[in-house]
């Protein structure tokens, strides 16, 4: 959880498994385009870094946080070793951000529990545009980072039970 005194790209690199051999999937809302495009950013630069090809992460757009739970599972069709969902859902005036919030989150956990490609969850749910701004790469870094670092756990933890 990113707070004032943690920095989410701040991580211990020798403890990650070599990713070299890996492909990837990345989902990616296109609703807060800003947004998501740093979280993006984040996910796909530290793939990079730890040895993923550039040709092995698949990107693929839809329209929204909601549609991330369908593009989610199509990418699990795609002979990738993890998913990454990437989405920004920020409050409004409306329920709407209690819906689309709640429906994101089960939908990705249960893409877990039923397939067997894992999906990280790299959506943010903020009340304030800021918030959002300071967690793609703002002051508390970017949750992209982290959920990269997360699929690559993933997909090795997969690749050895």
């Amino acid at each position: 959880m990113a707070t004032e005194n943690k920095n989410l790209s701040d991580y211990d690199k020798t403890t990650i498994p070599n990713a070299n051999k890996f492909r990837f999937g990345i989902v990616v809302s296109e609703w807060n385009h800003d947004i998501t495009e740093n979280l993006f950013k984040g996910a796909f630069d530290t793939l990079l870094e730890h040895g993923v090809l550039a040709g092995n992460i698949v990107r693929w757009n839809v329209p929204g946080s909601f549609e991330l739970i369908y593009g989610c599972k199509k990418m699990q069709e795609q002979m990738v070793n993890a998913v990454i969902a990437v989405g920004s859902v920020i409050k409004g005036e409306t329920k709407h951000f209690d819906f689309i919030c709640d429906s994101v989150a089960h939908g990705i956990k249960d893409l877990n529990v039923t397939g067997e490609t894992p999906v990280v969850f790299c959506v943010l749910t903020d009340n304030t545009k800021q918030q959002a701004i300071d967690r793609s790469g703002g002051k508390h870094g970017n949750k992209g980072t982290e959920a990269a670092i997360a699929a690559i756990k993933m997909a090795e933890l997969r690749k050895n039970s």
